[in-house]
């Protein structure tokens, strides 16, 4: 015996829909609304009959009430939205590389460029590998596999452009018999952000459990951090006149400033303030977004800078030919030049330099973390700085600023 579905047949196994309008609507809407039920499954098409009658009923009722209110032409169509059902699928039969698109979209939308692209990287280790595969199919040996392969990069085997795009086996290759491998604080984060895929995938019920969470990198974290430049190096970089750097270099050594907060500066950030002189007001704009919600924050322009700032724009991109992409690698071509070759030594530095001056001239901690913009202060006192205190005052910044000195041998 056929199954029988009101306003619903089945044509090549799949279940159709099909209401007639009224004849009054006909000319208006059309003589019938017609929808695949996309199923072949009887229960499934009897329930979205349900749906996809309550939506003839709103479509019909729309237009019967623009009739009456005579704000229709009836030589014209109405166009309404149809109800679109999704293709059954069981947890975990559908593919990585079905989903990951879905994944990486919603990680485009909530995280900032540079941080989404390093959740792409990633992501993209892991497709490389297991994009065919099942998400039902992946299991604990697929993990402890894909952690073995990433240990194997070279630090800088996705720096290049000749490697965008490439997989995991193509850089594995390509990282050879380099004895540089990279750090367990990077493989680390590469397996914590396809976890995150992973552990997403089972929230919207695409697989049924995340068989590879209860793997981690078993090396201990060794956190390589930015050597603070000495006063030696200082004069070396500054002494080189290199015509693109040099503006950055002092700016962010005179006021500590992140490479990306002085790419991102505009003439428009610039205010004076009476007798302290000239602040830079630090707030995201077109250019660039700020690092967290501490790092917006107004810092004394030092008196040194100010020659610097009258040969910049005055409006628009203070520097508009650079980003922190090309500052880095401008600054790596001028280490290498001045053979500065000891380990940690980054544009970064310029930052830790600014911090060092601050407490060598005995400024207290939290004073600095707001200067610099950090959350808080690493002390005792962090929690009541964080919520009670107001900050100091402009005065306080101004001072501590004109303290800071660059090197004796420096050119002004």
């Amino acid at each position: 015996m056929s199954t029988n579905i009101k306003f619903a047949y089945m044509h090549r196994k799949t279940w159709l829909y099909r209401r007639n309008y009224p004849k009054h609507l006909q000319p208006i809407l059309g003589q019938a609304l017609k929808q695949s039920l996309r199923t072949g499954d009887a229960r499934i098409a009897k329930a979205r009959v349900q749906e996809a009658n309550g939506n003839y009923d709103r479509i019909v009722a729309e237009a019967e009430s623009r009739i009456i209110s005579g704000g229709h032409d009836q030589t014209q169509s109405l166009v309404a939205a149809v109800t679109r059902f999704r293709r059954v699928r069981l947890a975990g039969q559908a593919t990585v590389n079905e989903i990951v698109g879905d994944y990486l979209k919603m990680r485009s939308q909530q995280l900032r460029p540079g941080t989404f692209k390093a959740v792409k990287f990633s992501i993209g280790l892991f497709t490389s590998v297991y994009g065919n595969k099942k998400l039902s199919d992946l299991d604990r040996e697929d993990g402890v596999v894909f952690l073995r392969e990433i240990s194997l990069l070279c630090p800088n085997s996705a720096k290049s452009s000749i490697t965008k795009g490439m997989g995991l086996k193509d850089l594995i290759q390509l990282s050879g018999d380099s004895s540089k491998r990279i750090g367990a604080q990077t493989q680390k984060r590469i397996w914590k952000q396809v976890c995150h895929f992973l552990d997403w995938s089972v929230a919207t019920g695409e697989a049924e459990k995340n068989e590879l969470g209860m793997l981690c990198v078993s090396l201990g974290t060794d956190v390589q951090s930015y050597a603070v430049l000495s006063d030696k190096e200082v004069v070396s970089l500054l002494r080189r006149e290199e015509p693109i750097l040099e503006p950055l270099l002092r700016l962010c050594l005179l006021s500590g400033l992140r490479s990306g907060e002085a790419c991102g500066l505009t003439g428009e950030d610039f205010i004076a303030k009476e007798n302290l002189g000239t602040f830079i007001n630090l707030r995201p704009n077109a250019l660039r977004q700020l690092k967290s919600k501490a790092a917006e924050r107004e810092v004394p322009l030092h008196d040194s800078l100010l020659p610097i700032l009258n040969q910049l724009p005055s409006t628009g991109a203070l520097f508009p030919a650079v980003n922190p992409d090309k500052v880095t690698k401008r600054f790596t071509r001028l280490r290498s030049k001045l053979k500065l070759d000891r380990p940690g030594v980054v544009f970064h530095s310029t930052r830790k330099w600014f911090i060092t001056q601050c407490e060598r001239t005995g400024v207290p901690e939290h004073f600095t973390a707001s200067l610099v913009g950090h959350q808080a202060a690493r002390s005792e006192n962090r929690l009541t700085y964080s919520l009670y205190s107001a900050g100091i005052s402009d005065e306080q910044k101004r001072q501590i600023v004109d303290q800071i000195r660059l090197p004796v041998g420096c050119a002004p």
